[in-house]
Order: C-alpha cells, then structure tokens, then sequence
C-alpha cells in the first residue's frame, strides 16, 4: 500500500465533499489531528482501526494485501501446502501396497469438492482420506468438512474401481505455535473427532487394519529431506495433553528393536 496515495485519495474525497478535518474526524471519531496525519501519508502513526474508520467516513475501503519477499500470501500459502502434499504422498507411497491421488475433486447428488490425498491399500481395501491445512482458523468447521469427505468417500472411490471395506481420514496440521495454541483450545472436541496420533499412524500404514481417524501436526523442515518430531517443550507440554505433545508426524524409520 503506498501511504502517499492513500493519503491523497482520503484528502481528495473529503474536499469534494466539502468536509473540514474536523467533520471526518467527528464522524470516525478520531482526533483532527489523526486525519492531518493520513493525509500526509504518515500511516504508520495510526492504529488499522483508526485508520479504517477515518476510510470508512469517506465510504472509502482499505483491504490491505500482505506481501512477502515480493509475492503474495496466496501464492505463499499454496507452496507450504503444495511442500506438504509433497511430503505426504512420498510417505505414503513408500509403504507397500499404497497408492495415491492428490486434489482429488468430486461431485457427487449436488455436494462438490476436492480431497488433498486419497490413498488407497489394495490387498487391505483400505481407503484413507488426509485433509491437509497450513492454518485452522474454525476447528468445529475442519471437522465438519472431513466428516463429509468420509462420508462421501465410498462413493469417490468407485469411481476408480476401488472398493473399500473400511474408510479412515487423517487431518495433518502444519506445525507453528499459532496453529498449536489454536487447536489446543478445542482439545477435548478435536481428541473425540480424531483419537489417533501422527506417531501411531507410522504401524497403522504398515498394516492399515480397521477404520481410523488422526490428527498430526507436520513439522516444517525445508532445508532438510524430513519430516522432524518438534522438540519437546518442557514449559506446554504439561497443560497441553497428547494432542499438542506426541503427535508431530515423522518419516523416519522406527528404531530397531
């Protein structure tokens, strides 16, 4: 956002309108002298819900678009989900007998969408929907939306001539404090919807024997080929339960027994 424009444009308008500073300021009820500053283009002085109200007087709209390293979060936002639908499908497929989709897209009586991994174990018949978020900004929303995508998910998969016996779903969350802080809030609804962890879905593709449902959280490694369990923290592990504490997603291979 060029702050020198935006403070033209409000100066602009509110002159047609024949408003003094004074008559913004009442209406968006601000200071005169806060208007004095946007119109300078001195921004950075004002809170965004000053600055908006000053706007929004004018029936002016600001939306604002974060940018990062010259691109779009859009742009920003898709790459991490491309990485971990990358991540995921090579783990997946590195099991035996396991095959998989990526953005499956459905329309089935009139619901339409698209799955990000369906993953499919011939000689088990087992059908695994992964549901893969950056951020979860509605939990009780996340988890109405796989329950669709299960429920629909018989239907999906003949039409790829696969017929399963039993259908799992898998949430994998990217980790950050945020989103770890966010889903702790909704523990006991999240544990109740998904009561398998990341670490125990490492077996469970070995030998993918019943209906599951899993909620991990997938840690961000790019400089490096894995998927890394997130250091234990001594100070959130206590509170946090094993949603937030052993259930950060790994590739490696178990240790030898």
């Amino acid at each position: 956002m060029d702050d020198i424009r935006v403070g033209a444009l409000i100066r602009s308008v509110r002159l047609r309108r024949a408003w003094r500073q004074a008559d913004v300021a009442a209406v968006a009820r601000v200071s005169r002298s806060q208007v004095s500053r946007v119109e300078r283009g001195r921004l950075e002085e004002l809170h965004v819900v000053e600055l908006r109200a000053i706007a929004s007087a004018l029936e002016i709209r600001l939306p604002f678009t974060p940018l990062w390293r010259g691109g779009d979060m859009d742009r920003v936002l898709n790459e991490r989900h491309n990485l971990m639908q990358e991540r995921l499908a090579a783990i997946v497929r590195s099991r035996p007998d396991w095959e998989c989709s990526a953005e499956v897209t459905f329309s089935i009586w009139g619901e339409r969408g698209s799955i990000d991994l369906l993953a499919w174990h011939s000689s088990r018949q087992a059908l695994l929907v992964v549901e893969l978020k950056t951020e979860i900004p509605d939990p009780a929303a996340l988890v109405a939306q796989v329950d669709r995508y299960r429920r629909l998910a018989q239907g999906i998969a003949r039409e790829r001539d696969w017929h399963p016996v039993t259908v799992s779903v898998w949430v994998i969350v990217a980790d950050s404090s945020m989103n770890r802080r966010n889903l702790a809030r909704h523990r006991t609804m999240l544990r109740n919807a998904y009561p398998m962890e990341g670490r125990t879905m490492r077996s469970w593709l070995r030998r993918p024997d019943g209906a599951v449902a899993a909620l991990s959280f997938l840690a961000d490694d790019r400089a490096g080929s894995t998927i890394r369990k997130a250091p234990p923290t001594r100070r959130v592990r206590p509170r946090a339960g094993p949603l937030l504490a052993s259930d950060t997603l790994s590739d490696a291979p178990p240790p030898e027994r």
